[in-house]
This record gives C-alpha cells, sequence and structure tokens, in this order.
C-alpha cells in the first residue's frame, strides 16, 4: 500500500464574512439548518466528599445548559505510529508477538519530529493557553511513540494521556507465518480489504465495530469536559490520538460516514505521518480546516467526500447534510429530475 505524508497548510483563524456554495469539479453542496443539539452537556459535581465522580453518569446532566457546556477541542490530531521493527523487517512478527514490536531509532525520531510538527501548529494560533491530551493504542510501538512525541511538550501542556485498548492494530492472528500471511494478504486484494477477515484475527470491519465505541467514549469526554476541569475550559485544547495506520482510516470512515468502497480507496499514513480534524467555523470537524483539496484527494478522498468536508467547515453540531451528494451519485436514474435531497 503506498505510504504517503500530509504537508501542514495553515489555515485562516478569521471566518470568511458569508457561507458560500462549495465546488469541486462540477459537483455542489449546500446546507440547511436545523439548530443546534444539546451535545456539550457540562460535568455536576455530584458529590462533596472530595472524591472522583462520573459525571457522564448523573441524571442532572440531562438538564445541563448549553451555557455550562465544555468548549469542544479546537482540534482531533491523528498520528501514525513511526518505523517499528515489523515496518523494517516482516519476519520479526513470526517471533515477536504484534503487541510486543518495538520502535526503530529512525521510528523514534519520526515520532519526536512530528510532535515538533504538531507544537509548530498549534503554537500559530496565538493562543496563551493551549493543552494537548494524548489516547494511545497500547502496542509497545504506539507507546514509545507518544514517549517521543511527547517530548515537543513540557508538563504544563499536557492535560493528560489514556491508553485505549479499542485503538490497538488490526488483528492479523497471533505470531505470524510469513508464507501464509502473503497467501492471506493476496487473498484480501481479491475479496476487499474492508471485509476479508484474516484467520484468527480480524477484519477492518471487525476494527470499525470497536472503532465505534471509542468514537461514542471520545464524544462523552469531549461534551463532558473530562480532559478540561472547571476553572481550566479553553477553546484551545488539542486531542492527539496515536495508532495504527488502518485503526485510523477506520476512525475517518466511522467519523465522517463513509462507505466501505470509499474506505477502500484510502491510503495509509506514511509512519509519524498526521491527519488533523480541525474545528470550522460552526463548530463541527473538517479535514479541510488544516489540509489541502490537494492533499486530501492525494489521501484518497473523492468528489463526494471533499464536498461533505466543505460542508463540514461551516455546519454546526447537530445539523444535517440534506444535500447528500452521495445520494446522486448512486441514484444515477434522477440525474435530471427534481428530487427532494435526503440527509446523509
Amino acid at each position: 500500500m503506498t505510504a504517503i505524508h500530509m504537508k501542514i497548510s495553515p489555515a485562516s483563524s478569521f471566518p470568511p464574512p458569508h457561507r458560500v456554495p462549495c465546488r469541486f469539479n462540477t459537483v455542489h453542496c449546500s446546507t440547511q439548518r436545523i439548530g443546534i443539539n444539546g451535545n456539550g452537556n457540562g460535568s455536576v459535581n455530584g458529590s462533596t466528599n472530595g472524591k472522583a465522580t462520573f459525571p457522564e453518569k448523573d441524571p442532572l446532566l440531562h438538564h445541563a445548559t448549553l451555557a455550562s457546556a465544555a468548549p469542544r477541542p479546537r482540534r482531533i490530531i491523528l498520528v501514525r505510529h513511526g518505523q517499528s521493527e515489523g515496518n523494517l523487517d516482516e519476519s520479526v512478527y513470526t517471533r515477536v508477538a504484534d503487541p510486543k514490536i518495538s520502535l526503530t531509532d529512525k521510528g523514534k525520531g519520526e515520532a519526536e519530529a512530528v510532535g515538533w510538527k504538531i507544537r509548530e501548529m498549534i503554537e500559530k494560533d496565538g493562543a496563551d493557553d493551549w493543552k494537548v491530551y494524548f489516547y494511545v493504542s497500547p502496542y509497545r510501538r504506539t507507546l514509545e511513540t507518544l514517549k517521543s512525541l511527547g517530548r515537543a511538550f513540557e508538563r504544563s501542556r499536557i492535560a493528560g494521556m489514556r491508553e485505549e485498548p479499542r485503538l490497538r492494530e488490526q488483528d492479523f492472528g497471533n505470531f505470524q507465518d510469513r508464507e501464509k500471511m502473503r497467501v492471506e494478504k493476496q487473498m484480501r486484494l481479491l475479496y476487499g480489504r474492508f471485509f476479508y477477515r484474516f484467520p484468527d484475527g480480524e477484519s477492518a470491519a471487525d476494527v470499525y465495530d470497536r472503532i465505534t465505541g471509542f468514537r461514542e467514549t471520545l464524544r462523552a469526554d469531549i461534551d463532558i469536559g473530562r480532559f478540561q476541569p472547571p476553572g481550566e475550559r479553553s477553546q484551545n485544547m488539542n486531542l492527539v490520538i496515536v495508532s495504527h495506520g488502518l485503526t485510523l482510516r477506520v476512525f475517518l470512515m466511522r467519523w465522517y460516514k463513509w462507505t466501505s468502497d470509499q474506505f477502500e480507496g484510502l491510503n495509509n499514513l506514511g509512519n509519524g505521518g498526521m491527519i488533523v480534524m480541525e474545528k470550522g467555523y460552526g463548530g463541527r470537524y473538517s479535514l479541510l480546516m488544516h489540509h489541502t483539496e490537494e492533499e486530501l484527494r492525494e489521501f484518497g478522498l473523492t468528489d463526494d467526500m471533499l464536498v461533505d468536508q466543505e460542508w463540514q467547515k461551516y455546519a454546526k453540531p447537530g445539523e444535517l447534510n440534506y444535500d447528500c451528494p452521495m445520494l446522486n451519485s448512486f441514484f444515477t436514474h434522477f440525474e435530471n429530475e427534481g428530487v427532494e435531497a435526503l440527509e446523509c
């Protein structure tokens, strides 16, 4: 699979004076507002005994107002681990358990370099109160990536971290037989990368199921401000997810509701590569806030996917895109009809 590296393309910090339709070749999109839902409920003190509480379980949360909501993080930054011993020599998988494979020296350098790229990107915002919070796969190579990446940040800038097993690599089975894996990967190309399940392992569709659970946890953490204690809440929080190539592609697929065919067209990030979901002018996350159209096409996004990313730049949380671009590309028989648009 082709590995690519995404360039950093700073976006303007000022919204345009008005919202305009977006165009990619001959594809158009427009939006319809239906209001904001209560997605960002603030935490409620559930006890006075000084012990930690779990505000997301408090029924009073349902009555919290938007005024008390924790700000949504400015970015969700997805980082692939640096070069591992398995990337350098596939025979390593036959004698070392996948979760125990380490980074190479080059991989540690890649990880530290992406840490400084992240810091440079954040500092361009010009804010004084920015912080980062990390979610990381429990595999050795991702933990080592986070250690090296974290050298770019002093303690006061790190809000916390969480080791998250659902961010682990796709399971290819236990100690791998090289010849058998070669055959299995050829079979995967014939069957389809998303649905093919490795014997004693997982398919990308299986990864999708566990990433769905992680996404709901992440949304809850954002809504209750788990990484932003009361009195320390800021618009300038940045979340960093350190994981694996396929897992990160599946995460994006799940977040943006991409299809299995669209997933098949995505390319892997290079070792130490990153892709940035940045909060748009309305509060939703768009890849086009940081990356250029050319970068996203290189990553594998199609016209329909780019149209949706343009919509994401201006839409608010809770809004629906009623002009679903995929609808028109799927149902070609009503190309010239005036058909009412459906929500994606």
